[in-house]
């Protein structure tokens, strides 16, 4: 198959790049390298076996356009990565998030691409009420701009799907984890250790407790989900996927310092929200309802904690290796 990937320069993107090459497929990238790197796949770009374009989705649609044509699918995983960001700076989350989603949407359909494959969130559904929450929970009312950009993405794609054929996989992830991560509670960790590895300032209270998932569980994940949606008489399908159990911060936290190697480090907590949230538009509880997709067979190799300790060590290794 003829595949483009836009935002495979990324932590899960390029990842996903190197699961498709793995299986065959002919890979176009295309990525503006905000928060990617070509680092990540220049081992397939020096080999020949991935084309890479540095494109912006949010304009220019004609200089990056022509590479939908013939492409048996997109995977369309370029957004900024950042919930906090959205909530200083909410203009950037439309712009890489929307209208970047609409642009590509578009060229799905002057393209007549048969196929869609969407990185959503679980911040879609907010503070839900229902643990495990699965997909048909309602009403999703979320509380970041990037959990509602996200949202606004998944209706477009709906509507796309109907309206022009497009068959769309919708997948709504919990916290990804494993090698080449820029961002989250693990990275900010780790950074902050090695500038001080007597003190940890830890976001929130600790008692922050959601699910994560290593990045390999997710790639398998997407190869049941999309298999069900191809033989499926359906326009469109979504899935949760999430890990079986969930972590506290602070548990992440003793992780990262046994992973590291150090002894009596003092925890220090910054609550910005009076219910020790790590910023406003924080979800605090997240755990996903992972049933559909487990019907099918897939199921997570790595439990949270699990997932956490591997993705550490990748992360200290690359460290190391710099």
């Amino acid at each position: 198959m003829r595949t483009v990937v836009t935002g495979g320069a990324g932590f899960i993107g390029s990842h996903l790049t190197e699961k498709l090459v793995s299986s065959g497929h002919e890979v176009i990238v295309l990525d503006n390298l905000s928060s990617g790197k070509i680092s990540n796949i220049s081992h397939l770009i020096d080999s020949s076996k991935v084309k890479f374009i540095k494109a912006d989705l949010k304009c220019c649609a004609s200089r990056w356009g022509r590479y939908f044509r013939d492409a048996d699918a997109i995977y369309h995983f370029a957004a900024n990565p950042e919930v906090r960001v959205s909530v200083t700076n909410p203009r950037v989350h439309f712009d890489e998030n929307i209208l970047a989603t609409f642009n590509v949407l578009e060229q799905c359909r002057v393209n007549d691409v048969d196929l869609l494959v969407f990185a959503s969130s679980s911040t879609v559904y907010g503070e839900a009420e229902k643990f495990p929450t699965p997909e048909g929970y309602q009403p999703l009312e979320p509380i970041s701009v990037y959990g509602a950009a996200k949202l606004a993405c998944e209706y477009l794609i709906v509507t796309y799907s109907k309206l022009y054929g497009i068959k769309s996989l919708i997948l709504r992830f919990a916290n990804i984890v494993g090698p080449r991560q820029t961002h989250g509670v693990i990275v900010d960790f780790i950074r902050k250790l090695k500038s001080n590895p007597e003190v940890l300032e830890i976001l929130g209270d600790g008692t922050q407790r959601k699910s994560y998932l290593h990045v390999h569980d997710l790639l398998s994940a997407i190869d049941y989900s999309l298999n069900y949606l191809v033989h499926s008489g359906s326009s469109y399908a979504v899935f949760n996927v999430g890990n079986d159990d969930w972590i506290t911060v602070n548990d992440i936290a003793e992780i990262v310092v046994e992973e590291m190697g150090l002894g009596d480090v003092e925890f220090t907590y910054k609550k910005v929200t009076e219910d020790g949230r790590g910023w406003v538009g924080d979800v605090k509880f997240m755990l996903l309802d992972n049933s559909k997709l487990k019907s099918l067979g897939w199921s997570p190799k790595y439990p949270s904690a699990e997932a956490i300790r591997y993705a550490v060590r990748a992360l200290l290794r690359e460290l190391d290796e710099k």
